[in-house]
Parts: structure tokens; C-alpha cells; sequence
């Protein structure tokens, strides 16, 4: 130990901490694999004094995969800019090797939703913990605490930037702090909804506009999707048939038997639909409870529902004329609409009109460098 520099030395033990705390089986073996390598450095055109705000700090944490405990993974591995913060999959992956059971939900305007998750287990007013649970988590980043507050350590640019800003140096609690205040910057722009609201009667189409007024009237939407959001804040049980691939792959099966035995849930290898906020409360009416999500980017954000299951917003707003799905304990809410054909159609062209029209979000290339410095000599290595 005594030719390894005392910081690398703290680095090690923490990776093989992390290792040993909860990496799965089929995680452990790949432990020879080139991904596991930290980033070539590159020579970084960043500045701290160009980092003015925590968003700031927070932006380049997003798409820095250092953040990940094999910086493999990023939080914008999951959530792209240029597809409204989503993957565009029907069901997200995670941590390298790991396939997950649920959709990634769009980033915009999250930070002001009331609950977080699909279940909703997590409350929307404390975003940091939100970020917590996927960068802590074994199954998206997989990173332990201690490990990532070491790693921007050794990032020169990190570590001036969280003195500055700070007046201190980097801990776990401000890097999820940066993270949050980022993802609180994302917001909606330019919605036509929002403008037609604002008394623009030219932002929505003929046919929009009568898409609107089924949406508050005879298909009884606004019941759940009210507000700036289009959201009750709620959860309900819609009855939405299970997705299929999280059965019949053996990597999305494995991920939600782990998540549900993690929850107590006795019953998690025989499960064949996501019990949703059930996993919380064990009580038999949250079974297939799910948050009610912001329409708001709805235009932008197929597939839907929790599981991606329906590809299409003609398949979503048949769903709901057909009165949902099956349920024993499916929200009273839920009554068959008869709709007609060019009813659905402007319900359609409505619901495609909540997209923003957002501008090119200005991507960092260039993240810091990592170094590696003997605090006692002062010499830098470099890992690639």
C-alpha cells in the first residue's frame, strides 16, 4: 500500500466496498471488461469560473459518467436532450448488463410534479433524494456515496468549482444538490397549449381545439389531468396490461424479482404485472397504482404508460374509450367514452400539440479531466 498514493488507496477500498455491497451476480463477472476503465482524459475547455451557478455544476455531473460506479453510465444515458429527456425505449436499461421493467419518464418539468417514480414512492419537493435513488441505486448507476465524492476529489476543475461555489470542498449531499438544481432547470417552452391559454387563439388548430374540449368534457381527461401540469398529483389504477418483455427476458426478469424482493413484496418470483405503489403499502387497492404523469411533452415522449406498453397516443386514447383495462380494484374514474372515429382523432391531434418546441441544448464534450494525486509527493497520474 505504500506505492499507491493515499487518495488512490481510498478510491480502491471504496470501489471494492461498492463491489461487495450489492453488485449482482451477473455484475461481479465483468469485472475484466474494457467499460470498467475510467475515461481517457481530455483537455477540458471549462473553466470554474465559468461554472456561476449549482445548475451549472450540475449540468456537467449530468453527462459525466464518473457518476456511475463502472463510469459506464451517465444520468443522460437514460435521459437525452434531443428526445425530450427520455430514451424513446419502452423499457429503460440501467447499470451496464442490467435491463430494467419500467419507462423512462421525461425530465421536463419533473421537478415540479408532486410525486416521483412511476409509484410515486418518492415526494416531488425533495428532488435531491430522487437523484440519490438513481445514482445510489444497483440498478441504474450503481455508485456508492463515498466512491463518488472521491472521484470529483480528483477532478481538479470539481473540486475548485464546489470550493467556490461552496466554500467547501465536494461531499455527496452537494453533488446530488447540483444534480437536482440541473434537472430543476428543465422546463417546458414554447407549448401551444400553455399559449393558447394565455389567449393566443391561434396556437391550437380547428381540430386541437376540439380535441381540448373532449379533454375537459365528454372523455372526462381533466379528471386526473388538471393543473399547469396536466396532472392531479395523484395515483390511479388504470388496468394496463403488462409488458410482456419484462417476462420474457431473463435480464428484465431478474431486475424486477430484485426490485420487489427489496420491498418485502412475498410473493416477487410469482408476480407476472408490476404491483406498483402496492410495493409501499402491501395494501390490496394500491395494486397497479401508478402516478398520474404530466401531459405537458406527451407529444414527444412515446411509448407511454409505466411499462411502454402502448406505442402510439391513438393506442392510449383507445385505451381509455374502451373504459381501461382490467382490474378488480381499476379507479371508478375509468367508464367506456364512445368516442367516435373523428373524435379520437381530435383527442389525438390535442394531446400531440403538448410538445415543446425546444431549443438545441448545448451538450459538454469536454468534462473535466480525472487525476489522481499523491497528496504527500504531489505527483498526478493519470487512469484511462
Amino acid at each position: 500500500m505504500d506505492m499507491i498514493p493515499r487518495r488512490l488507496g481510498v478510491v480502491l477500498a471504496a470501489v471494492a466496498l461498492t463491489v461487495a455491497i450489492s453488485v449482482p451476480v451477473a455484475l461481479a463477472s465483468r469485472s475484466s471488461d474494457p467499460e470498467l476503465d475510467f475515461p481517457t482524459p481530455v483537455e477540458s475547455q471549462i473553466t470554474a469560473d465559468s461554472i456561476e451557478t449549482q445548475a451549472d455544476l450540475g449540468r456537467l455531473l449530468f453527462f459525466d459518467k464518473r457518476l456511475s460506479g463502472n463510469t459506464a453510465t451517465s444520468c443522460s444515458s437514460c435521459h437525452l436532450p434531443d428526445n425530450a429527456w427520455t430514451d424513446g425505449e419502452a423499457l429503460s436499461s440501467g447499470y451496464t448488463s442490467v435491463e430494467y421493467f419500467r419507462n423512462t419518464p421525461s425530465l421536463l418539468n419533473a421537478s415540479q410534479m408532486t410525486l416521483q417514480h412511476w409509484d410515486g414512492r418518492l415526494a416531488g419537493s425533495d428532488i435531491a433524494t430522487v437523484v440519490r435513488s438513481h445514482v445510489a441505486e444497483a440498478h441504474f448507476m450503481h455508485m456508492d456515496g463515498r466512491l463518488l465524492t472521491e472521484r470529483m476529489l480528483e477532478v481538479p476543475l470539481y473540486a475548485e468549482s464546489f470550493e467556490r461555489l461552496f466554500g467547501s470542498e465536494v461531499s455527496y449531499g452537494k453533488v446530488l444538490n447540483s444534480l437536482a438544481a440541473f434537472v430543476a432547470s428543465l422546463e417546458s417552452t414554447d407549448n401551444p397549449y400553455i399559449d393558447f391559454k394565455a389567449g393566443d387563439e391561434t396556437a391550437l388548430t380547428a381540430q386541437e381545439q376540439v380535441g381540448l374540449e373532449l379533454f375537459k368534457g365528454k372523455a372526462g381527461c381533466s379528471a386526473c389531468h388538471s393543473g399547469d401540469l396536466l396532472s392531479d398529483g395523484a395515483r390511479h389504477v388504470t388496468g394496463v396490461s403488462p409488458n410482456s418483455d419484462i417476462f420474457d427476458t431473463p435480464a428484465r426478469h431478474i431486475t424486477f424479482r430484485r426490485f420487489f424482493k427489496q420491498f418485502s413484496v412475498g410473493e416477487f418470483a410469482e408476480l407476472r404485472a408490476d404491483p406498483g405503489y402496492f410495493a409501499m403499502t402491501h395494501e390490496e387497492a394500491d395494486r397497479g397504482s401508478f402516478r398520474t404523469p404530466s401531459l405537458l411533452e406527451v407529444g414527444r415522449t412515446s411509448p407511454y404508460m409505466h411499462n411502454g406498453v402502448m406505442a402510439s397516443l391513438d393506442d392510449v386514447v383507445r385505451f381509455y374509450n374502451d373504459g381501461g383495462g382490467d382490474a378488480l380494484n381499476k379507479d371508478e374514474l375509468l367508464q367506456p367514452l364512445n368516442l367516435s372515429e373523428d373524435e379520437i382523432g381530435s383527442l389525438v391531434a390535442f394531446l400531440r400539440s403538448l410538445g415543446s418546441d425546444e431549443p438545441a441544448f448545448d451538450v459538454p464534450t469536454d468534462l473535466p479531466q480525472y487525476e489522481l494525486r499523491d497528496l504527500e509527493s504531489g505527483e498526478t497520474q493519470v487512469t484511462n
